[in-house]
């Protein structure tokens, strides 16, 4: 592994061809639904807390004409501003995490392209979300470029992803997929930049959540970051340790730090 990529001074992928990007999408495909999330009567959504308080508060009673969501699975996301969306289209690999209807919306699914292009026009999306997706995807700055592209003029992107390198992503890692890692926050800033995208807020969150967790898990199996009140706390918790952050970690006291980022960013 290249110093450059564990330093945070590159995004490991971004520069792939296309035959290293198609073996990383089919080792991809199916591996987040393979990890638990396949079985729709079991599986559970928990980010909605998160996602009001670190998200969907600042679109205020926006509503949207044409929702994107890429990778959404299920949708779930969604339905806390279901009733605000006429038309929702969701990009998925996955042929396991898909829903039929959501509140009224029947949402029209389409699986993603190996080089990373979306099959939309340009300025067709009010609204976009990317939910720890990004970071599955081996060209990130391509993709975010896209989402940029089907985005109209003053429409929004929320996005939420881990901005560490959840560890070393050349060998197996405990709950995680064969390719995962997170995007070096200062990557982000520089993309978001260089697309001239007007920045609303950029929230910090997971700080430590992993070790509160594990205590939590005790009493309760509804998982702590459901909680309104953990997530206020951890959004102060991730903003006062955010001088900690370190890409890729190598001591206990490093990981006191936000181990993902919340975007609400809009086109200008």
């Amino acid at each position: 592994m290249e110093e450059k990529y564990l330093a945070g001074e590159a995004i490991y992928g971004d520069d792939f061809d296309i035959n290293q990007i198609q073996k990383w999408y089919d080792e991809e495909t199916e591996a987040y639904a393979n990890l638990g999330s396949k079985e729709a009567e079991e599986y559970v959504y928990g980010y909605h807390a998160l996602n009001t308080l670190h998200g969907f508060n600042y679109l205020k009673d926006k509503k949207f004409e044409n929702v994107l969501g890429l990778g959404a699975a299920w949708g779930h996301e969604f339905y806390p501003i279901i009733d605000r969306i006429s038309n929702l289209h969701i990009v998925e690999p996955s042929d396991n995490l898909r829903s039929a209807k959501l509140g009224n919306i029947i949402p029209q699914y389409v699986k993603p392209a190996v080089s990373g292009e979306l099959p939309y026009p340009d300025n067709y999306f009010d609204l976009v979300t990317c939910s720890g997706t990004i970071h599955h995807t081996p060209n990130v700055s391509f993709i975010l470029s896209e989402l940029h592209r089907v985005m109209k003029p003053g429409g929004y992107l929320l996005l939420r992803e881990p901005i560490i390198s959840m560890g070393d992503w050349t060998k197996p890692r405990k709950g995680l997929t064969r390719n995962e890692r997170g995007v070096p926050l200062k990557i982000f800033r520089k993309i978001f930049k260089d697309l001239k995208m007007e920045v609303i807020n950029e929230g910090f969150c997971f700080c430590m959540t992993a070790f509160f967790q594990r205590s939590w898990e005790k009493i309760s199996k509804r998982p702590i970051f459901t909680y309104k009140s953990y997530v206020l706390l951890d959004k102060w918790l991730s903003k006062l340790f955010s001088w900690n952050l370190h890409y890729h970690a190598t001591n206990k006291l490093q990981r006191i730090a936000p181990q993902s980022v919340f975007y609400v960013l809009r086109k200008t």
